[in-house]
């Protein structure tokens, strides 16, 4: 009688694979708490009227302001300079300043008291601002 060859059986799970194991999941969890806090930045404060016009300024260098009205809860403004609106909105954790044409943004209406300024750009495609009364009342330039 020819006798089969035993096979040894190496079990697929032992003390060392679930040491590996565990410590992999604790490094893992400990990297995606790490960039989970890492992400987690402080809000731009809010705008007053020196802080927009500074931004502005450092934006928009050499551009006279020839208006500006400042979003009632700090979020945003809009200045006009000639014949374009430099729009300042609050994007992430910071603010962002782009120039639209001023005919461009008194057409934007205002819905709900807030007004949406199309911005037409892909990295900042809006800005929705809490500007009483607008339009204003003077006529584009």
């Amino acid at each position: 009688m020819t006798r089969r060859p035993t096979r040894r059986q190496v079990p697929w799970v032992n003390s060392a694979y679930l040491i590996q194991l565990a410590v992999s999941a604790v490094a893992v969890a400990l990297m995606i708490g790490i960039a989970a806090w890492g992400t987690r930045g402080r809000g731009a404060p809010p705008l007053d009227e020196a802080a927009a016009r500074r931004w502005l300024a450092d934006e928009f260098p050499g551009r006279r302001l020839d208006n500006l009205w400042l979003a009632a809860d700090g979020r945003g403004a809009v200045a006009r300079s000639a014949d374009e609106a430099l729009v300042l909105g609050r994007m992430g954790d910071g603010y962002v300043a782009r120039r639209v044409a001023w005919a461009s943004a008194v057409a934007a209406r205002a819905k709900d008291g807030r007004v949406r300024i199309a911005l037409a750009d892909v990295a900042a495609p809006r800005v929705e601002l809490a500007l009483p009364g607008w339009p204003p009342s003077e006529t584009p330039a």
